[in-house]
C-alpha cells in the first residue's frame, strides 16, 4: 500500500508520449546519463542491492526501440536516479541508501512493469548467474 502511495505521488497517472521537443530532449538527456554510467555503478553495487535484477530488466527495457517511448522515457528516469550519487538517502550507506532507488524504480514498475518482457527479465537472469559465479 505505501508503494502504491509513492506511485501515486512520483508519476503522473497519464504518462505521454513524446509530443514536443522538451520531452525528447529530457529523454534524451536522462538516456545519456543511463548509457554512460549504469554499467560501471550497477557492477559495483549489485551484490547489495535486493532489486539488482529489476534494476537491470528495467535497463534492458528502457534500451529495446520495441518498448514504446513514454515506458523508456520513465525507467530512464528512474535509473538515473538509480545513478545519481548524492539523493535524498546518500549510496553511501550501503543497504539504507538505495531504499530512495529502489522506492523510485518500484514506483515507475508498478505503473508500467508490464512492459518489461520476459526477454528482459530471462537477460536480467542471465547476467547476473554469469557475475555471481
Amino acid at each position: 500500500m505505501v508503494l502504491k502511495t509513492v506511485a501515486e505521488r512520483i508519476l503522473p497517472t497519464h504518462i505521454p508520449k513524446a509530443e514536443n521537443a522538451q520531452d525528447q530532449s529530457r529523454y534524451e538527456q536522462d538516456r545519456q546519463k543511463v548509457e554512460a554510467g549504469f554499467w560501471k555503478k550497477f557492477n559495483r553495487v549489485m551484490r547489495h542491492i535486493p532489486f539488482a535484477e529489476e534494476a537491470l530488466a528495467s535497463f534492458y527495457c528502457a534500451r529495446d526501440p520495441q518498448t514504446p517511448f513514454h515506458v523508456r522515457a520513465t525507467l530512464c528516469a528512474a535509473l538515473a536516479y538509480f545513478l545519481l550519487p548524492f539523493d535524498i538517502i546518500p549510496d553511501v550507506f550501503i543497504i539504507a541508501g538505495f531504499t530512495d532507488d529502489a522506492a523510485v524504480l518500484m514506483a515507475a514498475l508498478s505503473r508500467l512493469g508490464d512492459a518489461i518482457q520476459p526477454s528482459h527479465r530471462e537477460a536480467a537472469k542471465a547476467y547476473l548467474r554469469k557475475e555471481t559465479q
